[in-house]
């Protein structure tokens, strides 16, 4: 280890930072974690946690068939904090992977704070730090600092790009009138009821609309442009582009038979457990930028809900990222300063589980690298892989902007030839795990048994 620098400085303590501080410290390496908490917050941040996540079910499928259930499969094998955090505080919740938000970010706080190579400290980082500073990882996510987004920009030359997250109601669970809604899953996967369901009528379905498209919403600042990311449009967006549009997309009844009638409902509104203990659930898919008076009067509308006691309502918050493929070099390091790596969601990855796979990514890459043991990231036919491909811009057609992704099957590179559509994902998962183990054993990358996975017969949307 001859030559590795005195320590190095992740600024960020959302999940990218906490597995890029990890990772390194878990191979030797002294690391100075960095995060404004409890000094400065945005104003999605409630909790002095680190990791803090915004909605239970942040880390979406876990069924290894699925792309996102592939990354977790991989970081887990990789000695990943968070999914080990994530598995402590997992919730019921079908095929997906919902997480009690507060138990999740006391483990991954506690085991940051317990490292005795990592120092956590509270500051607000306000310029990009110089190579007299050493190595610097900036893993300040999508809710980046305006003056340290102001700093990126002078330090690259180039206009900062963003766009705007949303984040759905979430109510209380003993507010909610059970006499009207039942418990079901779509299809009956996993547990079969991990789900509450509010049906509406036809007659239902329209008045709602109506109040919806008609609601009172937060108005943009004057400097923003509604640059939403398709997989969070608010659903006053969505319901603009047609009456039938929440019908048969955030409220598809399809799959989701009332019991008490034996048919299907004209339209759903489904509910999922927020916490371990059952006392909160989130309006799934509902995210919103609605005032909030006009959410208490609008989503009070739906069955089951005339009571609801709101927990948390709706927003939508800016999400901050940098042009990576022009920016960012291999290694993820700033072309123009060498000294300075970026990770997690302002590169352009989106998702929870995706920034935690991109922070675990340049960790380990970093830490190999300080070690004297340099390797690349893992190749593309896997998760991590196909990320980082991602996020280099290595599959962008030509002309197309750096725009955020969630991982997903269309950044692998296509099955081989003759593969038939219903083995496709069987085979892409094999050849992931095959692809993951190679490189490991070329780079002596310990790897961890596979954990044990539940793969119900039909899988959950990534």
């Amino acid at each position: 280890m001859q030559g590795m620098p005195d320590r190095v400085t992740v600024v960020g303590g959302g999940l990218a930072g906490c597995e890029v501080a990890w990772q390194l410290a878990e191979a030797g390496i002294d690391v100075g974690l960095v995060e404004m908490k409890p000094e400065t917050r945005t104003p999605a941040q409630t909790s002095d946690h680190l990791a803090e996540l915004v909605c239970s079910n942040s880390l979406r499928s876990a069924n290894p068939t699925n792309a996102v259930g592939l990354l977790k499969l991989e970081m887990t094998r990789l000695g990943s904090l968070v999914m080990a955090a994530a598995t402590e505080a997992r919730v019921p919740a079908g095929d997906a992977f919902a997480v009690d938000r507060d138990l999740f970010g006391r483990t991954i706080t506690a085991r940051i704070e317990a490292h005795p190579r990592i120092e956590r400290r509270h500051a607000l980082v306000t310029d990009l730090p110089s190579a007299a500073d050493g190595i610097t990882v900036i893993a300040t996510g999508p809710l980046t600092a305006d003056r340290l987004a102001q700093s990126i920009v002078r330090a690259t030359g180039r206009e900062r790009l963003y766009f705007y997250d949303a984040i759905a109601p979430v109510v209380m669970a003993d507010s909610l009138d059970r006499d009207q809604i039942y418990a079901a899953s779509r299809y009956g996967k996993g547990g079969g009821a991990d789900y509450l369901n509010c049906p509406l009528g036809a007659e239902q379905y329209d008045a709602f609309y109506d109040l919806l498209i008609g609601a009172l919403c937060m108005p943009l600042h004057p400097f923003e442009t509604p640059h939403y990311f398709q997989g969070c449009l608010p659903i006053e967006v969505i319901a603009k582009s047609g009456r039938d549009t929440l019908r048969f997309g955030t409220m598809k009844p399809v799959g989701l038979r009332d019991p008490k009638t034996g048919r299907v409902p004209y339209a759903v509104l489904q509910l999922r457990q927020e916490d371990r203990h059952g006392q909160a659930y989130n309006l799934v898919g509902f995210q919103t930028k609605m005032t909030h008076p006009e959410q208490r009067r609008v989503l009070c509308t739906l069955p089951g809900l005339e009571r609801a006691e709101f927990l948390r309502f709706g927003a939508v918050h800016r999400n901050t990222y940098i042009d990576s493929p022009a920016l960012l070099d291999a290694q993820m390091r700033l072309k123009t300063l060498p000294h300075l790596r970026f990770a997690g969601q302002i590169t352009g990855v989106e998702g929870y589980t995706e920034s935690a796979a991109h922070g675990l990514a340049t960790g380990l890459v970093l830490a190999r690298e300080l070690c004297g043991r340099p390797c690349p990231p893992p190749p593309p036919e896997t998760a991590i892989g196909a990320l980082w491909n991602h996020v280099r811009g290595a599959l962008r057609l030509p002309g197309r902007a750096h725009e955020p992704q969630n991982v997903h099957w269309g950044l692998f590179p296509p099955p081989p030839p003759g593969t038939r559509k219903k083995d496709t994902k069987e085979v892409r998962l094999a050849r992931a795990v095959c692809a993951l183990e190679r490189w490991a054993a070329e780079h002596a990358v310990p790897l961890r048994p596979p954990p044990a996975v539940d793969r119900p017969a039909v899988a959950a949307e990534e």
